[in-house]
């Protein structure tokens, strides 16, 4: 199994030798390599099992060492990082060629992002290179919020996870890109709408794709759990055998469900508490062995559009 630990020298020394390394970050656990190395690059993907072309988020510790990589940064761009980096948003921003087409799925932008985890900006303030790192997940299953998350999916397939303790946020960045003047939401986040609109006005909304797409995280199915996930249909519940149900729900208890088989993400009806628990709480549902599992749609607002697009996607089935 994967060693947990704090230790950043032996992160750094395990990074250095092209291999792959379990990264807290605030929103989720990346699985982190060399950006500039098409090995570490290519371990990532096989780790994961994740399709080529699903684009990676490159991660470095302050603006000025995007530069590096990156051609320009629009004056809207640069307003944004003034407010919310570091922090849960990624920007979507020309290339150089030092960024292989691997890491971009060969599209000309690169999705970059500077993490609010201290341990993670430690690490990455120590390397010469910044950090490709896509969640800690197979493929399309449910985001990594610990690092024993990590280490139950991915095994001795990472040989050193930092433990950076459990996500604040829980939920992935919002990726923001910029179309011939135009702002556009290409991920919703833990960064939300109105907070993004406060700094530079409307922006287009653009919804998840389910092949080519322009950025990490837009496929249309996602995050999910093995155990089929459903929106809820009172009608249908009164039909089934509720025993064998599990229930994730926003505030209330379903009266059709056992209270035991059921979770809340926030009782208060606090949606960065329930973004915290989302995934966490999928896991749990997930591991229960019941015959489905439903949930419900929050209210579409702040970072309930970010949980919302992760159940929609969530249950989807392709």
């Amino acid at each position: 199994m994967a060693i947990i630990g704090k230790d950043i020298k032996q992160a750094i020394e395990v990074l250095m030798a092209c291999d792959v390394v379990g990264l807290p970050t605030e929103t989720v656990y990346g699985l982190a390599g060399n950006a500039y190395s098409l090995e570490a690059i290519t371990k990532i993907f096989t780790v994961k099992n994740r399709p080529t072309f699903d684009p990676l988020i490159v991660h470095t510790s302050s603006i000025e060492r995007v530069q590096e990589f990156v051609k320009e940064i629009p004056e809207q761009a640069q307003l944004l990082a003034k407010h919310f980096m570091p922090g849960p948003l990624t920007l979507l921003l020309p290339k150089k060629e030092i960024i292989s087409d691997l890491v971009t799925s060969g599209l000309g932008n690169v999705a970059v992002r500077i993490p609010n985890h201290p341990l993670a900006l430690e690490l990455l303030k120590n390397l010469d290179f910044p950090l490709a790192a896509p969640s800690a997940n197979p493929f399309g299953y449910i985001s990594p919020t610990s690092a024993y998350h990590v280490e139950n999916q991915l095994g001795d397939k990472v040989k050193y996870i930092l433990n950076g303790g459990e996500c604040k946020v829980g939920i992935e960045s919002s990726i923001i890109g910029f179309f011939d003047g135009e702002i556009v939401v290409l991920r919703k986040g833990g960064l939300a709408i109105e907070e993004i609109e406060a700094i530079v006005g409307k922006v287009r909304i653009e919804e998840h794709s389910s092949s080519n797409p322009k950025a990490p995280g837009m496929l249309k199915s996602h995050y999910a759990p093995r155990t089929r996930l459903l929106l809820i249909d009172d009608c249908l519940l009164a039909e089934l055998n509720t025993e064998r149900i599990g229930f994730l729900g926003f505030d209330k208890f379903d009266s059709n469900i056992p209270n035991e088989n059921q979770l809340l993400l926030s009782p208060s009806c606090d949606l960065s508490e329930a973004a915290k628990n989302l995934f966490a709480y999928m896991r749990l549902l997930d591991a229960r062995g019941f015959d489905k599992i439903y949930t419900n749609l929050l209210p579409e607002k702040g970072l309930g559009r970010a949980i919302n697009d992760r159940i929609k996607r969530a249950a989807t089935q392709e």
